[in-house]
């Protein structure tokens, strides 16, 4: 009869923990910073921490970086000539030339996925498997 009696004291503290419970998970998804680009007017090292290496990207001698983002597990650089993506579990550099002609109009990277749009093409990467995809606009 006690506990019955005290049952409207113990629901806020039972409501607490509950809430607390599931914001933890809810965070248990995201991806923690695996990766790190050290970047150079004409060098980019990427510092995988999750592989514990560092891979330099090759560039010609007239290559140029225009651009470049980097999220907790992938990155991209867009340059002069291609479009290069770096994926934390295969842990090497992907690229893509770009056509004739064509410009790069965004640039978004979030956890291990990457859109990449163009005037002429949307292309995809995603970090797990380090493969691109693509369509034309």
């Amino acid at each position: 009869m006690r506990f019955r009696k005290n049952l409207h004291r113990w629901i806020p503290v039972g409501l607490v923990v509950a809430g607390c419970l599931l914001q933890s998970q809810a965070g248990a998804g995201d991806v923690e910073k695996l990766l790190f680009l050290v970047v150079e007017s004409d060098e980019v090292i990427a510092s995988n921490t999750m592989l514990g290496r560092f891979d330099r990207l090759d560039m010609s001698a007239k290559e140029k970086i225009l651009d470049y983002k980097v999220s907790n597990a992938v990155a991209v650089v867009v340059t002069n000539q291609r479009f290069v993506a770096y994926g934390v579990q295969p842990g090497s550099w992907k690229s893509r030339r770009i056509i004739a002609g064509e410009k790069p109009e965004s640039l978004e990277v979030a956890d291990y996925s990457a859109t990449l749009v163009t005037s002429d093409r949307i292309l995809n990467f995603y970090g797990r498997t380090g493969t691109w995809s693509e369509t034309k606009r």
